[in-house]
């Protein structure tokens, strides 16, 4: 008898350490924590109209800042941006700094490997760009030898350059998407390569016909908003908000507003 006493009394010990961490798990969650700062945390581009730009009176807004101000109303706080360059959403997620990042992401299996991301939100492609009076008329033609091609670092479009173009000059810049654009415009590069949805928001601030987009797209490709493996809730959470935006009707009109149509730059 006594040694079933023993047993029995060691079985609920465990089972009162297991509920103890199931608790403490529960009560120390990234949504918790957000609660309690009143705050949400959010890493966004410096400078990616439509998704991330600073508007004509100083005020930080875009599809992707919109759907984060749209969460934190949700959950009830406040929200402070973040802005970093493109090669630093990642990093500044990592290390805590932020507790997640909204931004024209592609949820690739290297990133993957670093970071959570949500469902998709929207589907995409990369596409070349050349200044309007430029001898390349074609994805093709910017295919010849020594092609000077733009692309931003750490980007997808990076990648995707250096594979369809194998025998271009890859000119990475570190920053934003107007860098290309920018890049491109003085003749510093023959072409760019950008996500499509980003180089038609960015090229509304030049004047029309600065540009020739090409109608081809080198890849078709998710967008995802992404937060760290150690935040489930915060992940669980986030796909459920998308998901709701979507049954609503409130993320398509997002994107029909700053993604579909150019509407948003006579309001920015």
């Amino acid at each position: 008898m006594k040694i079933a006493r023993l047993f029995i009394a060691g079985r609920l010990f465990i089972a009162g350490l297991a509920l103890a961490g199931l608790t403490a798990a529960a009560s120390a969650g990234t949504l918790d924590e957000i609660t309690k700062r009143g705050e949400l945390r959010v890493a966004v581009q410096t400078q990616g109209p439509p998704f991330s730009l600073v508007g004509a009176n100083g005020e930080r807004t875009g599809s992707s800042v919109e759907l984060a101000e749209l969460m934190a109303k949700e959950m009830g706080v406040k929200i402070t941006f973040l802005d970093f360059d493109w090669d630093g959403l990642i990093p500044a997620l990592l290390s805590g700094k932020a507790d997640l990042l909204v931004a024209d992401m592609t949820p690739t299996l290297a990133r993957g490997m670093k970071v959570a991301f949500t469902t998709p939100y929207m589907y995409t492609g990369s596409t070349v760009f050349t200044k309007a009076d430029s001898k390349f008329k074609t994805t093709e033609d910017c295919k010849a030898k020594g092609t000077k091609i733009a692309v931003l670092l750490g980007a997808t479009g990076e990648k995707e350059a250096k594979t369809a173009f194998p025998d271009a000059d890859i000119k990475s810049y570190k920053g934003g998407g107007p860098l290309l654009l920018d890049a491109v415009n003085n003749g510093q590069a023959d072409c760019g390569v950008n996500d499509v949805s980003a180089v038609k928001g960015q090229s509304t601030a030049y004047p029309a016909g600065t540009f020739t987009i090409m109608p081809d797209l080198l890849s078709k490709e998710p967008l995802a908003f992404a937060t760290r493996y150690d935040e489930p809730d915060l992940l669980v959470w986030m796909n459920l908000f998308l998901n709701q935006v979507t049954i609503d009707g409130r993320l398509q009109k997002n994107l029909d507003y700053w993604v579909n149509s150019d509407a948003w730059k006579k309001d920015h």
